[in-house]
């Protein structure tokens, strides 16, 4: 009977991060740092990955950043990257491939592979070495299960110490997850979980007794999934995922003999490397739209501490041709440079022994080709832009983004052309205090000063509670040439306050303004001009207009 590996790496999230970190910082023990360091990665503002380290200062899935925090004030925040999960586990399939062919990938973090038993007598002994070489390759913590079935194997390994394994004997399956209390359904994800609190609460305590159900009576009490959990506990589950076909080599890479230390020479060095890269993809059929740049810095320079890599991705809103890959180097290794003159993170420290460019997202030729009457207007400005930015620098065009917010000013947001939106506030929350629509035509890079009176020109002032002091009857916005620079203005019509307190206790809101309470007022003239006024207990304030 063919048997099956399962290979668990815990907490892959935390470690693929932190191994990247680990990578662009230069440093040289990313096992250790990974061990070490308590870190969790954060989704919608919540933990849904924390590693062992923070476990143990009482760091748990599903906490609020904040609380997170109050458990563990050295926690080292990650942001969920499912790219970055994939690309780092792509070397321990290919670990796993060297031993043993016929790799199944299930999940960043998980693979199953028919288990090398016969070949490296036993499979303890084929779990010994792939362990050993996995811990060589920086993944320390591995675990590793066998049994006759994929569910039974992946339970086992849940159950391995690291770098260990546990062997279910050959038909014993089924006892094995017998055995097994109902908790490990949670591992199973949400279904699991809530199939869990109904199972607990019917007195069950091992998945043994849920086998003693009927299969009608499962079916139609816990769905698809409850009878699937059932055949699985009983022996039944499949034996192995279907196998992928290793991915073609597509990275292409270029030596400096002896290493250059001009930024100009090795854009002028990478010209042939970067075609044959972008060559090799259309040979077939793929363009790529995300790309990995890493220049490694001089072996002896590395030796005295210096040296280390300079990797950055770089996205495109289209697909790379070679000289766009031969601008990226160029803005890469500029901006390493002028990260060394400060002493930052990031920067190209000594002479550029090597240069890769790794493919990290490809897509069908056939989706970015051209019309059949050439391209529209779209192309033209995409091209266009694309001439500007290698003439002035990459982080010379940007585009404006929508981000979340409760002013005009706070949901606007800059990002550099060919890049993504990453770090932005979420516009799903429903920002308590935020003007209603239609928004602002025109919003003021900083705010302008104004003044608003009631009827017997008292000014106008918005109390702790929320209430106007007075109606507004007349403002004026202090703007040369400007609507409302020829003094006061009558107002026809006010809608408001919407009334905020955000930053008060940092003294800034979210987009670095002036922190504390505050009040927002639509306004409009008799003349027809309309404003968006703020009002702070320091006084009055235009911030965007409604032309």
């Amino acid at each position: 009977m063919a048997r099956v590996l399962v290979l668990w790496c815990p907490d892959w999230s935390v470690t693929a991060a932190l191994m990247e970190r680990a990578e662009a910082q230069g440093d040289g023990g990313a096992a250790e740092v990974v061990r070490s360091t308590p870190a969790a990665v954060l989704s919608a503002n919540r933990v849904v990955v924390c590693n062992a380290a923070a476990r143990a200062e009482g760091v748990r899935r599903g906490q609020r950043r904040r609380d997170a925090q109050a458990r563990c004030p050295e926690l080292l925040l990650l942001a969920a990257g499912p790219e970055r999960d994939a690309r780092w586990f792509e070397p321990v399939l290919a670990a796993v491939e060297e031993i043993r062919p016929g790799v199944a990938p299930i999940r960043p973090g998980l693979l199953a592979v028919s288990a090398p038993g016969r070949f490296h007598g036993g499979e303890e002994a084929a779990a010994a070495l792939l362990a050993e070489e996995l811990v060589a390759r920086g993944v320390w913590d591995c675990r590793m299960g066998v049994a006759d079935d994929l569910y039974s194997a992946e339970r086992a390994a849940r159950r391995a110490p690291a770098q260990g394994c546990t062997v279910v004997p050959p038909g014993g399956s089924a006892a094995f997850l017998r055995e097994l209390p109902i908790t490990a359904l949670t591992e199973d994800g949400e279904e699991g979980r809530r199939l869990v609190d109904l199972l607990r609460r019917l007195g069950l305590v091992r998945l043994g007794e849920f086998a003693a159900f009927g299969a009608d009576e499962v079916s139609n009490r816990f769905g698809a999934y409850g009878a699937d959990l059932l055949r699985r506990v009983r022996g039944e589950g499949t034996a192995l995922a279907g196998a992928r076909t290793p991915p073609p080599e597509l990275a292409c890479e270029i030596g400096f003999e002896p290493p250059l230390d001009s930024a100009e020479a090795v854009t002028f060095s990478v010209r042939t490397t970067a075609e044959r890269f972008v060559a090799g993809l259309a040979e077939r059929q793929l363009v790529a739209t995300a790309v990995r740049i890493e220049a490694v810095f001089d072996a002896g320079a590395v030796a005295e501490g210096e040296g280390g890599m300079s990797s950055r991705t770089w996205v495109h809103p289209r697909c790379f041709t070679s000289r766009d890959l031969v601008d990226r180097v160029h803005w890469q290794l500029q901006a390493g440079a002028a990260l060394r003159s400060r002493k930052e993170a990031g920067a190209v420290t000594a002479p550029i022994e090597r240069v890769r460019f790794l493919p990290e997202t490809v897509e069908s030729a056939g989706d970015h080709a051209d019309g059949l009457w050439g391209g529209g207007a779209e192309e033209q400005v995409v091209r266009g832009v694309a001439r500007v930015q290698a003439m002035l620098g990459y982080d010379a065009v940007r585009v404006p983004v929508l981000q979340g917010g409760r002013g005009a000013a706070d949901r606007q947001a800059w990002v550099t052309w060919g890049e993504r939106s990453t770090g932005l506030r979420p516009t799903l929350p429903p920002w308590p205090g935020r003007i209603p629509g239609p928004a602002p035509t025109r919003v003021f890079p900083a705010a302008l000063v104004a003044e608003v009176l009631d009827a017997d020109g008292d000014p106008v002032a918005v109390t702790e509670r929320g209430a106007v002091s007075g109606a507004p009857y007349r403002y004026r916005v202090e703007v040369g040439g400007a609507p409302g620079a020829r003094g006061w203005r009558v107002i026809a019509g006010w809608a408001g306050p919407w009334p905020v307190d955000e930053g008060w206790w940092t003294g800034a809101g979210p987009g670095g303004e002036e922190g504390g309470r505050s009040a927002r007022f639509q306004v409009v003239g008799l003349e027809g001009d309309a404003w968006l006024l703020r009002w702070r207990p320091s006084g009055w304030e235009a911030e965007a207009a409604y032309d």
